[in-house]
């Protein structure tokens, strides 16, 4: 779950490491190719064969993740249009929504007028 995934990058992180190494999912795949695109961490390989696959993803990167925010729980879901949908930050922060063409940040779902489950911030 992407949950465990943001806590594990924001610990090893914080701890100094250079590499991290977790399960293989598709929604893990496409969040770390978006927090990559921010500069929030380097780059990400997907190593394996299919019923064993494993993500390895380099720390070293532009800038940390100093906080996250989970928007949407299992128990409670936050949905936005994409009127709704600000910059985490001023603009230094980085939002993920589910929507129905696929997981994106918040600039590029506004951009493409989409909105979404808001599922959490970092910055």
């Amino acid at each position: 779950m992407y949950t465990d995934l943001l806590i594990k990058i924001k610990n090893a992180q914080q701890v100094g490491r250079k590499s991290l190494k977790t399960r293989f999912s598709k929604i893990d795949k496409t969040i770390l190719e978006i927090l990559s695109r921010h500069g929030f961490v380097g780059s990400v390989e997907v190593k394996g064969r299919p019923s064993k696959r494993f993500i390895f993803v380099e720390l070293r990167a532009k800038r940390s993740i100093e906080g996250c925010k989970f928007l949407s729980k299992p128990s409670i879901k936050t949905f936005s249009g994409y009127r709704e949908i600000r910059k985490v930050k001023g603009g230094y922060g980085c939002l993920v929504l589910s929507t129905s063409k696929g997981v994106m940040d918040g600039s590029v779902a506004r951009k493409e007028k989409v909105g979404g489950q808001a599922l959490f911030e970092v910055w």
